[in-house]
């Protein structure tokens, strides 16, 4: 086996705790060198003796004995009062000073005593239990990356989703979860694995097989995007069901609709088709940490392979198919080949352009990027019963239009 290193820290945010008495712990995933996640809770406190030690252990690079030497980054120290507002303010500090201290010499990023700072401690694995009088509040990092305090009005609430069937963990990583369990979900990957905790297990689910309280449907779901994105296949695929596509490795495709549970609409040509996300990757970027992600976990299972699913929902979850994605595709890729011409506003007895629809002939939901079709001109009116009917009483425009 090789060494044990870490190759990334995030900041996904703190909690505030009131056991024994009120505090705030910041928590941290920390991907390590086998690709495992870990989620780690400590102490401000903690993390500035760590910073301490970490100086005496490194003297020359923090600067100790020549200044314009030091390169472990600053951390300002714990205040007499630490309140909920120096927690908040505190994260991006945080960020900076451990992205700081990853891209240092492996003597220090790979140095014993940060290995030790994270690994998995009990107190990591004690989540709060139903009894406890009042539970943590948890205040996530914005997705944006900034931490400005005025963007925090308060604590952000978990999503809880219910379990749809079993899922037995297959690795470290994962979480067991039974039918009916409810989850409160802390991520939501773009690969359709959400780390998500309940009661005292931490790890990640497959979203598939989780479903929104309120509704079948994931409100969250971006709409079709038929322009489609460039995106290359970082490792082969053979297809299962009749709706997905299969493609070898380094194929270029467009993606044309981003679903959360991890399976994207993909388009090769006129062809559409489901294809894992896990197995793609943006063209023009590096693939290599991609490639080395999917070793450690692969492509979720996708809804439709669920046996013994059990919805608290009456309706089912609204999908499109994979007929009215090609449809869609087709009729979009023609209209961008003849820009000048507007489409027909129906086909197949299908609704056409409407205001804020998904575009001219295309079937399904809104589509703000399909390009607006340049209306017709308008044909003026001839001086014919029209303007007579206006002008008329009820009896006439009856007996006009019978004639007419």
């Amino acid at each position: 086996m090789g060494d044990t290193f870490i190759r990334h820290i995030a900041l996904l945010g703190f909690e505030k705790r009131f056991i024994p008495s009120q505090h705030y712990v910041y928590m941290f995933l920390v991907k390590w060198q086998d690709l495992s996640e870990k989620v780690v809770y400590r102490k401000f406190t903690e993390i500035y003796e760590f910073h301490k030690m970490l100086k005496e252990m490194f003297p020359i690079e923090a600067g100790e004995i020549h200044t314009e030497n030091r390169v472990i980054p600053h951390l300002p120290a714990p205040r007499w009062f630490d309140g909920q507002r120096a927690a908040e303010s505190r994260q991006g500090t945080l960020t900076e000073y451990f992205n700081g201290l990853m891209g240092l010499p492996v003597k220090i990023s790979r140095c014993p005593h940060l290995l030790d700072f994270f690994k998995v401690r009990p107190d990591d694995l004690k989540l709060p239990t139903d009894s406890q009088a009042k539970k943590p509040e948890t205040y996530l990092v914005p997705k944006d990356g900034k931490n400005n305090v005025a963007d925090i009005t308060g604590p952000i609430i978990l999503q809880t989703y219910r379990a749809i069937a079993d899922y037995e963990k297959s690795s470290g990583t994962e979480m067991t979860v039974a039918t009916g369990d409810v989850v409160d979900v802390v991520e939501k990957s773009e690969s359709g694995w959400w780390f998500c905790q309940m009661k005292t297990k931490r790890g990640w689910v497959p979203a598939s097989y989780l479903e929104p309280l309120d509704s079948p449907d994931e409100a969250e779901d971006p709409d079709p995007n038929y322009a489609g994105e460039p995106y290359v296949t970082i490792k082969a695929y053979a297809a299962v069901e009749e709706d997905e596509m299969s493609l070898s490795e380094g194929e270029a495709i467009e993606v044309i609709h981003k679903l959360l549970d991890g399976w994207w609409v993909v388009r090769k040509g006129d062809i559409t088709g489901y294809f894992p996300s896990m197995y793609l990757q943006k063209a023009g970027e590096e693939i290599t940490q991609a490639q080395r992600q999917i070793r450690g976990r692969g492509a979720p299972p996708r809804r439709s392979t669920i046996r013994n699913a059990q919805s608290i929902h009456q309706r089912s979850r609204k999908r499109l198919s994979q007929d009215t994605y090609r449809r869609n595709s087709v009729r979009f890729l023609q209209q961008r080949r003849r820009p000048g011409r507007p489409g027909p506003l129906s086909t197949d007895g299908t609704k056409g352009e409407r205001q804020g629809g998904p575009g001219p002939g295309l079937e399904g939901r809104d589509n703000p990027s399909t390009p607006r079709v340049k209306p017709q001109p308008a044909v003026p009116p001839r001086p014919s019963s029209d303007l007579i009917l206006h002008r008329c009483t009820e009896s006439t425009k009856r007996k006009l239009t019978s004639a007419v």
